[in-house]
Order: C-alpha cells, then sequence, then structure tokens
C-alpha cells in the first residue's frame, strides 16, 4: 500500500519520460503456428507467469509487472523474447509477473486496462500496433503505473512511457536493402512479404524496400501481408509460381516467411541461395535459418535481437531506487548477414 501512496504522489509531481527489441534455440515447429490461434480475447490470453508467481494478497514488497506482448508462437523471434521475459520477471527475482498475449491491438488494449484495474507497479508493453495507445497510457500515468516499451516502438509522446528498449527496424530494412543492392543483379524482380501491417517491423522493414522501388528501378512483383506465417507466405509465392510471373528475388520480413517461400520455391524446383536462380532474404535470425544461410540455401538474414528482459530489469530496479534513467531509448547493437561470409562462431553465437 505504501508503495502505491508513493507512485501516485511520483505521479503528481514529475512528468514522466523515458523509452525503446539473451538467448535460446527457438523451434521451428513453435514459429510456424497459426497467428490467429493465439489471437482470443484479452482476457482469455492474459496469464500468470509460470515460474513462481504469487497472489497480489500475498505478494508483499514484490514487484507486480504486467506483461503485454505478441504471440508467442508468432515466430522463434517472439518464443525467444516470451522466454526471455519469463526467465527474468520470476518470484526469485522480485516480481509477481501476469502476461497478455494477443496480434491484436484493440485486444492488447484490453489487456492493458485490466492490469490497470489490477494495479499493477509496471505496464511492460510489445505493441501490436503502433497507434492507438495514448488514451490508455494516460490512464496508467494516471494511476501511477509506469510504462516501458519493450522490442516495438508506438505512435504516443514520449511522456507516457519511462523507456523504450527496441530494434531500429527502419535501419534493419535498410541494412537489407543495402545489401541486395550491392548483389548488382541486371534487375530486382521481388517477391515482398510482409509482417502484420502497422506493427513497427513491418513499417521498418518495408519503407527501406518501398523507397528502392521508388528511386532505383526495384519491381515489386507482389507486396502482400503474410502476417509472419510460413503457410501464408507459401500461398502467396504459390499463386506467383502458377501465375508464370518471373521473379529473381524473396525478401521476407522474417524467418518463418522465408522458409515458406522456400517450400514453394522447392514444390516448383526452382533453385535458390547462392548461386542460384533465387535470392532468399529473411529477418531474425533464428539459429536453424542462418544454419540455411550457411549451407548457402540462403542468401541474407537480418538479425532482430529479442533479449530485452534484463535491459528492463535494470530499469525498473533503478527507478524502485529512486535513481534518473540517462538513456529514454535503447536501441538493440544488430546486424545483417551474408550467406558468402557468414561462419559457425556466427551461427552459434547469434542464433537464436
Amino acid at each position: 500500500m505504501k508503495k502505491k501512496i508513493l507512485a501516485a504522489v511520483m505521479a503528481a509531481t514529475m512528468v514522466f519520460s523515458l523509452v525503446a527489441c539473451g538467448s535460446s534455440d527457438a523451434g521451428s515447429s513453435a514459429a510456424t503456428g497459426s497467428a490467429n490461434a493465439a489471437t482470443g480475447s484479452a482476457n482469455a490470453a492474459t496469464e500468470s507467469a509460470s515460474a513462481g508467481t504469487t497472489s497480489s494478497s500475498s505478494s508483499g514488497d514484490m514487484i507486480k509487472v504486467g506483461i503485454i506482448n505478441n504471440d508467442p508462437n508468432e515466430s522463434g523471434y517472439r518464443t525467444a523474447n516470451d522466454k526471455d521475459m519469463k526467465n527474468t520477471f520470476t518470484e526469485a527475482n522480485g516480481y509477481e509477473a501476469s502476461f497478455a498475449y494477443s496480434l491484436k491491438n484493440d485486444e492488447q488494449i484490453t489487456a492493458a486496462q485490466k492490469f490497470i484495474q489490477d494495479g499493477v507497479d509496471y505496464l511492460l508493453l510489445s505493441a501490436a500496433d503502433t497507434a492507438g495507445w495514448d488514451s490508455v497510457l494516460k490512464d496508467a500515468q494516471d494511476a501511477g503505473i509506469r510504462v516501458i516499451l519493450f522490442d516495438r516502438t508506438i505512435d504516443a509522446d514520449e511522456s507516457l512511457y519511462e523507456a523504450s528498449i527496441v530494434s531500429d527496424m527502419a535501419k534493419e530494412g535498410q541494412t537489407a536493402v543495402d545489401w541486395l543492392k550491392s548483389q548488382n543483379l541486371s534487375e530486382y524482380n521481388i517477391i515482398h512479404l510482409q509482417g502484420v501491417m502497422g506493427s513497427a517491423a513491418q513499417q521498418g522493414r518495408t519503407g527501406a524496400l518501398d523507397d528502392a522501388a521508388a528511386n532505383d528501378g526495384f519491381n515489386l512483383v507482389t507486396q502482400q501481408t503474410a502476417e509472419w506465417n510460413a503457410e501464408k507466405a507459401q500461398q502467396i509465392v504459390q499463386s506467383v509460381i502458377d501465375a508464370g510471373t518471373p521473379f529473381n528475388v524473396i525478401y521476407a520480413e522474417n524467418d518463418d516467411m522465408a522458409k515458406g517461400a522456400v517450400a514453394a520455391l522447392d514444390k516448383a524446383n526452382i533453385s535458390h541461395g547462392v548461386g542460384k536462380d533465387v535470392i532468399v532474404m529473411g529477418f531474425d535470425c533464428n539459429k536453424w535459418a542462418l544454419e540455411e544461410l550457411k549451407a548457402g540455401n540462403w542468401n541474407y538474414d537480418g538479425q532482430c535481437n529479442p533479449f530485452q528482459a534484463s535491459y528492463i530489469d535494470e530499469i525498473i530496479k533503478k527507478l524502485e531506487n529512486g535513481e534518473t534513467i540517462s538513456e529514454k531509448t535503447i536501441i538493440m547493437d544488430e546486424k545483417g548477414f551474408d550467406a558468402t561470409t557468414i561462419t559457425q562462431e556466427d551461427v552459434d553465437n547469434y542464433g537464436i
């Protein structure tokens, strides 16, 4: 109770302003699950952390966090990200954690409203969409609840959240497109497989390719969302193959969609990879994807670092001690990998 009173006093006397995407192998079987399977109502998607949480009545001085994330089955990246959060926000580390999952913004907002009603101390958010968060984040601020963004940015005033630990999605896209330009192809006929529309990852990875299409003569044979899903990606690529439309590049905004695209190529006996007919590009650096890269079956994979939990934990501990956060936005360090230069050490060190 003392903590809640203190949080309310702090909320009334100071302006909040801060911002911001470890390591485990994430199986490809989890990564290729249907995105729709875990997008039920926010109440149904909310669960207590499996590792040692307690009820609010017995939590004592534990820090209550409500964590809103995307479907853990969305991709290998998301599986690793969720596991990292659950391994960090445990009773042993001083937290009472509850989790909510959805790929839909409105369901995430409903979950946020419930966490506010439950009186969490911190709301940790990986938003499904960049827009629509102002009202609920103002409600959180009024209630003395501090908000920390992870993985993805949102279009909201910086005063509404404490910190943001994120990937630079636009830089990820630009790095990938710069690599593609460096291949000096005689022509660029690209199948562009987009992630969930409106997400920061989709917007960043799409933006650079759109610019190249507008300014550098890249031809987008098709540009469709497969919602991070391998099966949907396979269907899109298969439809282009069936139509007889020529293409020589697959630009998939995550590894799972690249995997689905390759399945369609294999079915049609179209060669792909280093020195082959079709260049294959993915993002996230799942270990199995980097192994495909090293084997020469893919050409490029852009890193997206899923391990933000330790950064968030450090920020919370500083705030609890009354310290000032020196960095509002923390950008995760990331790179891109080329099949012709990747090493086994890279696979082992960067594969998730």
